[in-house]
């Protein structure tokens, strides 16, 4: 047993210090960025935020939506063969959907007759993102050699790790991408089961110093709640930042529309025997990949496993391109404000404050808050 004395941080552990700035206006970012990958030799285009591989976010549809942005979308891993095949058939006529969406995949024999199956009969698939909750297994490394031996031109999405060395070992056995994050997500409760966990903007942070020294790159998987966290990911460094509960609740994240009605604390102008008014709030059942309904989804709850994660209702929020467009605005004016013109720049221009308590904000009228 030892323990590490340094202290790692969160993202609400810190501020980015503004900077003077020579722009006039945030629609001079740009955040569109191009990456070659070091395996694949393949090279990717667009603005690199992912909607997560999670039920209620990585869709059909939301991949169908994400391209006119243009971002990146991780399918759920239980899409089947005949399903993607019947996906790409009918959309023959947009050849972005491959370029901006990954199929996924766990290490199971199952896992991998699917995936095999699935490539060989839709030959344009261009990344295939390899997901598994322990990204330190020998198994899983094993696994990422192999599947590099057989698709040398795949790119290549691995995780999820969040430490240096394996980061690095990753890309060396074949990935592309590695996928940092174990327990920030908002329906994640590994931390809780097992105590295992890394504070994620020093994951970030370390990991994509270890991935770029090797000509690799990372994605900041979990741990955002607000656009201002988008910000703190690519600034730590990370090339992607992946989301699953700011992108769910949305109509291309699918599942059903719960409307639910609640006694408020107001009383009814009118009066009578009601008195009290209520009003009606709407919700999307979304949850982890880890969770027992993830696993019956998958096939069924092994005697060995146990749930590690939540399943919450979260508001329902309409199109998708309302939350994207305030991450993305958020994303531009934190640019703005370190004189970052493009976002390949926010990393270099920007200095963390470390602040006291993990107090970022200030919150006193945050559930009082009706509108903008």
């Amino acid at each position: 047993m030892r323990i590490v004395d340094d202290v790692k941080l969160d993202y609400n552990d810190v501020l980015i210090r503004p900077k003077r700035s020579t722009m006039g206006s945030r629609k001079e970012v740009d955040l569109h960025r191009q990456f070659t990958f070091m395996n694949s030799k393949k090279t990717f285009k667009g603005i690199p935020i992912i909607a997560s591989n999670m039920h209620g976010v990585g869709t059909f549809k939301m991949a169908e939506e994400m391209i006119k942005v243009p971002m990146f979308t991780t399918l759920c891993k239980d899409y089947q063969t005949a399903d993607i095949w019947d996906w790409l058939s009918n959309h023959v006529h947009k050849p972005d959907l491959c370029n901006l969406t990954a199929v996924c995949t766990g290490i199971t024999d199952t896992d991998d007759e699917r995936i095999e199956a699935t490539l060989k009969l839709c030959r344009s698939i261009q990344y295939v993102c390899i997901d598994v909750a322990n990204g330190y297994s020998e198994r899983f490394l094993d696994y990422v050699a192999r599947f590099r031996d057989k698709h040398p031109d795949i790119t290549i999405i691995a995780g999820n790790v969040v430490t240096g060395d394996i980061t690095e070992e990753l890309l060396l056995k074949g990935a592309d991408i590695v996928k940092v994050g174990i327990g920030p997500g908002s329906v994640c409760t590994t931390r809780i089961k097992t105590g295992i966990g890394y504070p994620q903007l020093s994951a970030v942070i370390e990991c994509a110093d270890a991935a770029h020294g090797l000509g690799g790159h990372i994605i900041a998987d979990g741990g955002c709640s607000s656009a201002g966290d988008v910000v703190k990911a690519f600034a730590g460094g990370a090339d992607f930042v992946q989301l699953g509960g700011m992108m769910a609740g949305t109509d291309e994240g699918g599942g059903e529309v719960i409307t639910k009605s609640y006694l408020t604390n107001e009383r009814n102008p009118s009066g009578g025997a009601q008195g009290t008014v209520s009003e009606s709030k709407s919700f999307v059942h979304f949850y982890g990949n880890s969770t027992t309904k993830a696993q019956e989804d998958f096939g069924g709850v092994q005697n060995h496993r146990t749930s590690e994660g939540r399943i919450v209702k979260v508001p329902y929020k309409g199109p998708v391109r309302t939350a994207v467009n305030d991450i993305l605005g958020g994303l531009r004016s934190g640019c703005t404000y370190v004189g970052a013109k493009s976002l390949k720049e926010l990393s270099k221009r920007t200095t963390f404050v470390k602040v006291n308590g993990g107090r970022t904000y200030n919150n006193v009228f945050e559930q009082s808050t009706v509108g903008e």
